[in-house]
């Protein structure tokens, strides 16, 4: 029957009837269960699938056209919408292999975008975000319904995935449009992903190619205005490197401006040596400012530039190797500062397991060098050391390994460069690593063999001891703990600083070990000159010699390290075999008992460190 209402409004019975009879039927559409579809009119999975033929699909409930109230003929599941975001996604995830972009992408024999991401994460993994985000071309197709029919993505690809199963998010750009610029991409993509980084406290890895500042002129034709250079990202990126939440780059090809910058602030970067490049400005722009014509991108800011000043941390041979040293490096590193980095078992490699090779490994000739890469790599659990910076600072060596299954920082200096003198670079790259290992609770190991600071007018021009006193600093307001193992030389301020910055000291000596203010070449000189000139004038150059060696060898005889033990200058001398079961023993406690209470500083705020 009508209702009063209907009939009220002038309508006739029948006509009343009618159409609150159409109004119940529209309402049991929506509210009854939908009839099962046929196969052609399936409702699309949640990733979206395309309609097929590109066709508009129309749901049916109770084998009816469902119609929407007044907006024509659009289905109730929505399916229009989805099927338009798989679209979307098709044509972004399928690359045109007549377009430009990827064509010289491939000719240069870099890998493209989503290829990067397929190699990077585990299989499966991939979950973007901003997979849509472009400019799209659409076409109408009915009174409020359209299609994609073009489509150009954001040069930027990024989201969530996993490496060896640790969730992480990345971002990586796209150089095949417009040569990965910054303007190329929605701006707001790479300030988020920053973001989510810093509020879920997850490892981010960046893969630059490109991403420059938005830098071209052209923009400023097209927006009509020129912009002051913004820098939404990087006060993220700051409290990122000092939350300690992992932040690795890797460089595959050219990195400018502010991509280069993207790279060099993360804790840890890698370049691939076949395709990598850093710099400022490209090589136009450089011929223009300063007359430098002619440059390559190797030339000017290639693998021999970069990796061995200390821009980036290390080369890979390749874009896969960059990527499994990026998956190595995060291995150890905790997701943020508020946690204990990783630990495995092993069980191949008993922390007790004495190592005799050790107690040659120091010629007793002191003239004569040593493989220092040896002794750590002994001392560690097998096949655990993964060196950072070989190719810059090549007086110290640093790195990161595993005593037990547990992290450990390494820092040795290097005998077979400059004797092992520690010179400006040398400083620097031992003061990020204490810096990287202070961020992320990772406890240092030592092997000590320090002559002292570089001398001469190299050293001078290149400011060692400015560099020298930054690292004491360095190691006098870092709190992560450390252990010495004194393997020879501990001479001058160089070598103070290594061994005594922590009270109570935690270290051992070598048989080996030999300390004082100065070497004793060059510092007998110093120490008797007036006796040896005296010598030398009243009875001749060979009596100056005997007298010299005489006082050589007291020296050497009183320089015993059982003396020092003897009255305490050192706390113990350890036969080499048994180092690592001593180091063993030292990195459990500091698992169980110190780091944990380090965390718990961290996360009440009361203990604060800086990586920048």
């Amino acid at each position: 029957m009508a209702d009063n209402d209907s009939i009220s409004k002038g309508l006739s019975p029948e006509t009343a009837n009618r159409s609150a009879a159409e109004r119940v039927a529209q309402v049991s559409r929506h509210i009854g269960p939908a009839s099962s579809p046929q196969p052609e009119d399936q409702a699309p999975s949640g990733s979206g699938s395309a309609p097929q033929n590109g066709s508009r699909r129309r749901s049916r409930t109770r084998g009816t056209n469902t119609k929407d109230d007044g907006d024509g003929q659009l289905p109730a599941d929505h399916s229009d919408i989805l099927g338009q975001l798989d679209t979307l996604r098709k044509m972004a995830a399928t690359p045109d292999p007549t377009h430009r972009g990827y064509v010289r992408q491939k000719q240069s024999g870099k890998l493209w975008v989503r290829e990067r991401v397929d190699q990077l994460l585990d299989k499966g993994s991939f979950a973007e975000v901003g997979s849509v985000s472009g400019e799209v071309t659409w076409q109408q197709t009915g009174p409020v319904s359209e299609k994609p029919v073009a489509f150009t993505p954001s040069n930027n690809v990024q989201g969530f995935g996993k490496l060896n199963g640790r969730k992480i998010v990345f971002t990586a750009d796209d150089f095949t449009l417009r040569a990965g610029h910054a303007d190329g991409a929605i701006a707001a993509k790479t300030v988020y992903i920053e973001k989510l980084a810093l509020a879920l406290q997850l490892p981010i890895i960046k893969l630059v190619d490109g991403s420059s500042g938005g830098g071209s002129v052209t923009t400023i034709r097209q927006e009509g205005w020129s912009y002051v250079p913004p820098m939404d990202t990087f006060g993220h990126v700051v409290k990122q490197l000092n939350a300690g939440i992992p932040n690795l780059g890797a460089v595959l090809g050219p990195a400018i401006g502010l991509g280069a910058a993207r790279v060099v602030a993360c804790h840890f970067s890698v370049m691939a040596a076949d395709v990598g490049a850093l710099f400022n400005a490209g090589p136009k722009v450089v011929a223009g400012a300063t007359f430098e014509e002619g440059l390559g991108l190797q030339d000017l800011g290639g693998p021999a530039m970069h990796a061995t000043n200390g821009s980036i941390d290390n080369l890979a041979a390749n874009e896969v190797e960059c990527f499994h040293q990026l998956r190595t490096v995060l291995g150890y590193l905790p997701n943020s500062g508020t946690q204990l980095p990783p630990v495995l078992e092993i069980t191949d490699d008993p922390i007790d397991r004495l190592s005799p090779e050790l107690r040659s490994v120091i010629p007793r000739r002191r003239e004569r060098m040593y493989d220092p890469r040896k002794i750590i790599t002994t001392v560690v659990d097998r096949g655990s050391f993964f060196e950072i910076g070989s190719l810059w600072g090549t007086t110290a060596i640093v790195g990161l390994a595993r005593i037990g299954g547990k992290p450990v920082g390494i820092v040795s200096l290097n005998c077979e460069v400059n004797a092992g003198a520690l010179d400006a670079l040398g400083s620097q790259k031992i003061k990020r690593h204490l810096k990287f290992l202070d961020i992320f609770n990772i406890p240092a190991v030592q092997f000590a063999d320090v002559p002292g600071y570089a001398i001469g007018t190299v050293a001078e021009r290149t400011a060692t001891m400015r560099h020298g006193v930054d690292l004491a600093a360095t190691y006098y307001t870092t709190t992560i703990p450390i252990f010495s193992v004194i393997v020879r030389r501990v001479y001058g301020v160089a070598g103070g600083i290594m061994v005594d910055s922590r009270d109570p000291h935690a270290r051992v000596a070598w048989p080996s070990g030999e300390w004082g203010s100065l070497p004793l070449d060059g510092g007998i000189e110093v120490g008797h000159s007036h006796e040896l000139k005296q010598i030398a004038k009243e009875h001749g150059e060979e009596a100056m010699r005997r007298r010299y060696k005489e006082l050589e060898d007291e020296y050497r005889r009183l320089q015993n390290p059982v003396r020092t033990a003897n009255a305490f200058g050192i706390e113990e001398v350890i036969d080499p075999a048994v180092t690592r079961r001593v180091l063993a023993e030292w990195v459990s406690h500091m698992y169980e008992v110190m780091l944990p209470q380090r965390v718990q500083q961290r996360i009440a705020g009361v203990l604060r460190p800086q990586f920048v």
